[in-house]
């Protein structure tokens, strides 16, 4: 037995009432490089509590999972459709959600391994929560093993780990993000920051990072009346699971605001975009948190990202959240120490 599904039936052992809920591609054979496919399934009528998810893919076929929450899928009715942005000629296309796209519930790539939550900490979903459906995005970055010779298939997916028994703590995702252009030879920060709107706490107890093949170092803050408090840190190319926050017991109060920067190097004779495909990037910030009681939130941060966004240059948030005080190892890798300078431009500090 392996060492996740062992973590997985110790779970479901200790959690009251506990089940599990495959959601699995139909063995599905993408015939075009950077498919994205999603698949539905259909929550009860009754409030379910998930408290662990436990992935079945492997990074050489599916390069990177989202599971989402809907009130109704892409396509209503569609064992499978292409969830990508851009047409196939094999699947036919819409977006992850038709209606009330609540966000995204959980992330997975690089072989990251399960996650169980929290005790008394669960996502709520089905019921009276309005995520009537859950949605399973995968993107297949390389399909060369669904092609002749090889002809292969894929169910690639999330087991969720169940109960029907009310958690009294309800988890939740935020997602910080930019768009932006990465130019040729050079480092470049993409940045990100926004203000927490809602009027009540968050407890933030994980963090994920997702970037593309230049990505160095993502990390995200939560700032407080200019104190800027790191939630995480790390290698984007490192397994991309949600990792316990890199300061404990940090709060989001209402008015604080959230920050993260993406540092990228770019050896290439191209430059590069954000966007879907593996020849482009991207930069990812997950906060995973929980509240006390029935309230959660999908608040999400974009930016436009370089060159058009940098923190000190931002007439909306440079004075409120003081780049001046941020920590000097922003760009640094925690694992090597490696530290990363930017070169498109003269830093303002």
């Amino acid at each position: 037995m392996s060492l996740l599904k062992a973590i997985s039936l110790l779970l479901a052992v200790c959690i009251v009432n506990a089940s599990k809920l495959d959601l699995l591609m139909p063995e599905v054979a993408p015939d075009k490089a950077d498919t994205y496919l999603c698949i539905p399934l259909k929550m009860s009528e009754l409030n379910t509590y998930i408290v662990g998810f436990e992935p079945h893919a492997n990074k050489k076929v599916a390069h990177h999972m989202l599971l989402y929450g809907c009130d109704t899928p892409g396509i209503p009715g569609a064992k499978v459709w292409n969830c990508g942005g851009m047409e196939h000629p094999s699947f036919k296309s819409a977006g992850t959600c038709k209606t009330g796209n609540k966000g995204i519930i959980y992330a997975w790539a690089y072989d990251a391994p399960g996650l169980t939550l929290p005790k008394d900490v669960a996502f709520k979903v089905g019921g009276d929560t309005g995520i009537n459906y859950l949605v399973l995005q995968v993107h297949y970055k390389d399909v060369s093993s669904f092609l002749p010779p090889n002809n292969g298939v894929d169910s690639s997916g999330v087991s969720l780990i169940t109960t029907d028994v009310p958690q009294p703590k309800r988890a939740g995702v935020m997602l910080l993000g930019t768009g932006g252009m990465l130019p040729k030879h050079s480092v470049e920060y993409f940045e990100t920051a926004c203000k927490y709107r809602e009027s009540f706490t968050v407890y933030p107890f994980a963090y994920r990072t997702h970037a593309h093949m230049h990505g160095k170092v993502v990390s995200g803050y939560v700032i407080k009346d200019g104190v800027w408090t790191e939630l995480g840190r790390k290698d984007p190319m490192k397994p991309e699971m949600f990792y316990n926050v890199t300061t404990t017991g940090v709060r989001i109060n209402p008015g604080d605001y959230m920050a993260a920067r993406c540092t990228m190097k770019n050896d290439e004779d191209r430059n590069v975009y954000i966007g879907a495909t593996s020849k482009d990037e991207m930069c990812n910030f997950y906060i995973m948190f929980y509240t006390d009681g029935t309230k959660t939130t999908s608040q999400n941060c974009w930016t436009g990202g370089p060159p058009s966004f940098y923190w000190d240059e931002s007439t909306q948030y440079a004075k409120a959240i003081h780049p001046e005080n941020a920590p000097e190892n922003i760009s640094t890798e925690p694992e090597s120490g490696k530290s990363y300078k930017i070169t498109t431009r003269k830093m303002l500090l």
